[in-house]
This record gives C-alpha cells, structure tokens and sequence, in this order.
C-alpha cells in the first residue's frame, strides 16, 4: 500500500467522528490509471450534514458524472481500510456503510426487471441507512413513465434530505429535481460542464455549482452513431415538446 501511494500521489487523510466529507483534487484511483490521451481532471468534494448533506449532479452522459460520483465512495473505503488515498487533502468522517445505486441490471432468473431491481436497491437504502452513512445515487426512477420516474426520484431524494439526513450524491437527468435546492435546507445543485461548439459538445470533466441547463442527450446520440436522419428528426421532435 505504501509503494503504490508514494508511485501515485497519494497523501494521509484526516480522519474524525464529524459527518464531514470534504477532499481536494480528488482522483478515481482506477479511472487515473487507464492509458489514454485524456489528462485526468481533478474535482473537490465537500458534503455535511447540515448546509450542504445532498448534491443534486446534472449533465450529460460521458461528461463524467458517474466517475465523479464514484471518487468519494473509493476514497472513503480506502480511507477506513487504513490506506491513503488520491487526492491532495482529504478529511473524512467515518461513514457507518456506504450505499450505492448505480448502473441497470436485470435478474431475469429471478424474474425482476431493470426498474424492479432500481426499486429494491433505492428501498434497501431508504430502509438501512443513517446520517452517518455515505449515499451514491446514480439515477433512479428512469425504468417507467417520465412522469412516474420524476415523482419517484423527486420523493426518494426529498426523503434522504430530510429523513435521513445523509451525506448524499445524487445524480439525474430529470432537470426538474434541481427545484429541491429552491426548497429544501442542505441541497445543493452541481453539473458537469461542457462546451457548446455548433452541434458538438467538448466534455470538461469539471464538476461545478449550479443545474445543468440542458442533458444533452441528441449531441451523444450522435456521438454514438445513430444516423443523421435520425438525428435531425428527434431535433425536430424535441422541438415541438419543448
């Protein structure tokens, strides 16, 4: 452990009883690692639990949003094994669990859906954690109606701001979650910003305060492959629902 935290910059975290998680220039110790052209950029995380206890993250896909989300998680758990951790300063109270919802996966044998899993997974949360836990959300609600998906995302992240009280990420791309923070003491909004240039988008990996204005979703479309005819027709779509 010492060799790979002097070989990767690793330095010796803070650790206390408080319910603060603040770490400077926080890294993804695997992410970091993977070779590639891409420089790794660098995020700052600070979660209480009074003024700032759940951050509402929008954007877009790619932008980073999972890879952010992921850091704390990673940094804590290396932190309460006893090892140092990436960033350049880091202090961290002790989480009694830490819980995740990340990813779509289905149990066909089991005969649960994608959402039903989604669903038992937030339930396991809703039910188990404390104020001294550490909570990832990435997405929920997106395996039904958009309008029962909102609702659903809209009462679990309402429910860990005020019941629970955690230490929360939350990531979506129902913009209309980021109304909570309007709402209710201790949510914050952060997006991960991008560049606009004409119909492309340049993704910064920088993770910054305030709602993203638009997920962006038709630009990765294209990015993935989809055919310009399409393309243009969910422009068109998009228009007219807008």
């Amino acid at each position: 452990m010492s060799i790979v935290a002097k070989r990767h910059n690793y330095i010796k975290p803070v650790m206390d009883e408080s319910e603060i998680l603040e770490i400077s220039d926080g890294r993804h110790p695997v992410i970091e690692r993977i070779p590639g052209e891409d420089r790794f950029v660098t995020n700052n995380i600070n979660l209480d639990s009074e003024n700032r206890r759940l951050i509402i993250i929008t954007g877009p896909n790619m932008a980073g949003k999972s890879t952010y989300m992921r850091q704390p998680a990673l940094i804590v758990l290396m932190a309460q094994m006893g090892g140092f951790v990436p960033a350049s300063d880091a202090r961290i109270g002790v989480a009694d669990r830490i819980f995740t919802r990340i990813g779509a996966s289905d149990y066909i044998t089991k005969g649960q859906s994608t959402f039903m899993v989604e669903m038992i997974e937030t339930a396991n949360i809703l039910n188990n954690a404390s104020s001294k836990s550490l909570i990832i959300v990435d997405e929920v609600g997106r395996g039904t109606s958009t309008f029962d998906g909102i609702s659903i995302a809209w009462a679990v992240a309402e429910h860990i701001a005020k019941t629970i009280r955690a230490r929360t990420l939350f990531a979506t791309h129902y913009n209309e979650l980021t109304e909570l923070a309007l709402t209710l003491d201790g949510v914050k909004n952060y997006n991960v910003s991008v560049k606009e240039w004409g119909d492309e988008i340049i993704f910064l990996r920088k993770v910054e305060e305030g709602a993203a204005d638009k997920s962006y979703g038709i630009q990765v479309a294209r990015l993935a492959g989809l055919p310009s005819e399409v393309i243009g027709r969910a422009k068109e779509v998009l228009t007219n629902l807008e």
